[in-house]
């Protein structure tokens, strides 16, 4: 077992995740990690536009009237071939744990379609870091393939601007191999396939992840949305008055309420409830995750 820095022989700090290059390390790369963070520029940016660019074809295929519409959002949901080049996530419950990439985009697409198909034409969903609240299956490592690969492009630039920054990427035996990757073209909003020149180890490629844009947990989980602000709206849909005293429910006997238990399902529909009744929660847990994150660092 090696870390990449061990592996080079670089000495000091780097801007990317050191993990170790011969097995997977489980941390997961998190969308709305990458989408607060403040660099390294232009990775940032080009990754939260592949990333939003992805959301808003898919959401419009969903929305849209016409069967190849349907066809074309269903099937750009299914080029999500697991990324293992980062060394990242779990590959048990990866793609190869849930039945491939096909099944998983079918999941996404089914839910788009179905149960959620109100919260996205009210403009409450938003984003592709919105989903694991919601679709069931849809967790911290399946969410971290579809978002690697999605952002792949942004990644293998970073990896180039790293490659020529240390040269130990290259020092001695070490060398680069050219591999043909699919990526998202954010321009044209279609996938497509490229060459690019990855660090080999052991011939086997190595994609770097900037520093911060993987996290044990996913920011926005579905178990933390829950906890937060479907209970919390829960309290106020049942909270009575006595006295001129708001008297709320405690969470813990809410928990308990068949309605009410934990579950991607009751985050649904509570969801679509605040919704009806003029409460964006999800836009609020958005701004809740975002202040605990920018303040913790």
């Amino acid at each position: 077992m090696a870390s990449i820095t061990t592996h080079y022989g670089i000495a000091g700090p780097v801007p990317f995740h050191d993990v170790d290059v011969h097995s997977d390390n489980r941390i997961f790369v998190d969308p709305h990690a990458v989408r607060l963070s403040r660099g390294p520029s232009p990775f940032a940016a080009d990754a939260v536009l592949a990333l939003d660019t992805f959301f808003d074809a898919v959401s419009a295929d969903a929305m849209s009237a016409h069967a190849a519409d349907h066809r074309h959002g269903l099937d750009l949901l299914q080029h999500f071939e697991e990324p293992w080049e980062t060394r990242m996530g779990m590959a048990k419950t990866g793609f190869r744990g849930h039945g491939g990439s096909v099944d998983v985009g079918s999941w996404i697409w089914d839910a788009l379609r179905g149960d959620l198909a109100a919260l996205l034409r009210v403009g409450i969903l938003k984003h592709l870091e919105d989903l694991p609240l919601f679709v069931h299956g849809i967790d911290r490592d399946i969410t971290s393939d579809i978002t690697t690969r999605i952002i792949y492009k942004a990644l293998t630039d970073f990896t180039a601007a790293m490659v020529d920054a240390y040269p130990e990427f290259t020092a001695g035996t070490h060398t680069t191999s050219i591999v043909q990757r699919q990526v998202w073209d954010s321009t044209s909003s279609e996938w497509t396939l490229i060459d690019v020149n990855l660090p080999a180890v052991e011939g086997k490629p190595l994609l770097l992840v900037p520093a911060g844009w993987a996290r044990p947990r996913l920011l926005m989980s579905a178990g933390r949305y829950y906890e937060t602000e479907i209970l919390t709206f829960a309290q106020l849909e049942q909270a009575s008055s006595r006295n001129g005293k708001l008297l709320k429910t405690p969470k813990g006997r809410l928990k308990r309420q068949p309605e009410l238990s934990r579950g991607r399902g009751t985050n649904k529909l509570v969801t679509a409830r605040a919704g009806g009744a003029g409460h964006d929660i999800l836009a609020q847990f958005r701004r809740f995750v975002d202040a605990r994150a920018l303040r913790i660092g």
